[in-house]
């Protein structure tokens, strides 16, 4: 499960108002007919259109600075195990999604307890993502694929006169490079902006700084997880522990659909791996045989190379430590491992 937490956009882009985030999340709707439109929905209402989730995100908005994050977004990617083992069905995406925001809302250290009818938020599902700079795939393929920017200038310039070389013979080059490239879809080259095979269900979650009254701040940007301050000659809790969310957020999916998850698929994995690497390698070669297998399985579909050797937990090697480490990271960091 990876799930990202970023607050508006303060440059450019939806700064004062949730219509360009609002709009930008209609990619998909598209020229699809009103029937086959993927609409809004919150705790407890289905079918909310956009004009509906911009004039309530904007109107929640009471004592907020200029500069002050109107609202947030929340990306919550299922990996594809996790969908498979959801069958990709939209209505227990929805389900998990307002039981994750109970999560949300639990997280929010206050003077009194935070529930989700506290929450102004509406989410949106999503069905398709294309393959960015920070995949693994485009990164793996970078190389071939300036190799052939190389050639097609070289092509252009000929073309243009500015240059001689044979044409065909440069075609041919950058063909063979086509079909050498480590990562390729349909029997293509993987590039930027490609759809990506599978299911690839995801949801995106607005939810506003204010709480439901438009009266108490509510932000999950917050830098303390739990901690006090004085306003108004009162003492006063504040903080959002991400941590916890993270947490309760994986084990919310895995109770409400009985999912049996990896240790490399855990929220403690990836902080176990960033924070002590060798404890990482130490409880991963310890699992029981089946999971250990599974674990393997995981990384190597991920695109992660594990040494074919067996690995002694007392002695691993800091080279390898340190390689299997970064593959870790890029795999989880680019969602390959449903952490």
């Amino acid at each position: 499960m990876y799930i990202a937490i970023t607050r508006q956009y303060q440059g450019e882009h939806f700064k004062g108002s949730a219509r360009d985030f609002v709009e930008y999340l209609e990619k998909e709707n598209e020229g699809k007919p009103i029937e086959g439109q993927e609409p809004y929905f919150n705790q407890y209402e289905n079918g909310i259109g956009k004009e509906t989730v911009v004039t309530e995100i904007d109107g929640n908005t009471t004592k907020l600075k200029k500069n002050d994050p109107k609202f947030y977004s929340l990306v919550v990617s299922p990996s594809k195990k996790e969908l498979k083992h959801l069958g990709n069905d939209p209505e227990k995406l929805r389900l998990y999604t307002r039981e994750l925001m109970k999560d949300y809302a639990a997280s929010f250290y206050r003077d009194r307890e935070i529930t989700v009818d506290d929450i102004k938020y509406y989410a949106k599902l999503e069905h398709e993502r294309t393959y960015s700079e920070t995949d693994r795939q485009i990164k793996e393929n970078q190389s071939y694929a300036t190799k052939i920017l190389e050639l097609k200038k070289e092509i252009r310039k000929i073309q243009r006169g500015e240059a001689r070389g044979n044409i065909e013979r440069l075609k041919l080059k950058a063909g063979k490079l086509e079909q050498q490239a480590p990562h390729r879809q349909n029997g293509k080259r993987i590039v930027v902006g490609m759809k990506k095979e599978g299911h690839q269900s995801h949801i995106h979650v607005i939810v506003s700084r204010k709480d439901i009254t438009n009266t108490h701040s509510l932000s999950p940007g917050s830098k303390y997880k739990e901690s006090e301050t004085i306003l108004n000659g009162k003492k006063q809790k504040q903080g959002f522990n991400r941590d916890k969310f993270f947490k309760a957020a994986e084990k919310t999916f895995d109770s409400t659909f009985g999912y049996q998850r990896n240790f490399v698929e855990t929220y403690n994995a990836r902080n176990l791996l960033d924070k002590d690497p060798k404890r990482f390698f130490s409880m991963l070669t310890g699992l029981p045989v089946a999971q250990r297998q599974t674990a393997f399985k995981l990384l190597y579909k991920a695109g992660v190379k594990v040494p074919t050797i067996p690995i002694s937990k007392a002695q691993l090697a800091y080279k390898t430590l340190m390689e299997l480490k970064r593959g870790i990271g890029r795999a989880m960091d680019s969602g390959s491992i449903g952490i």
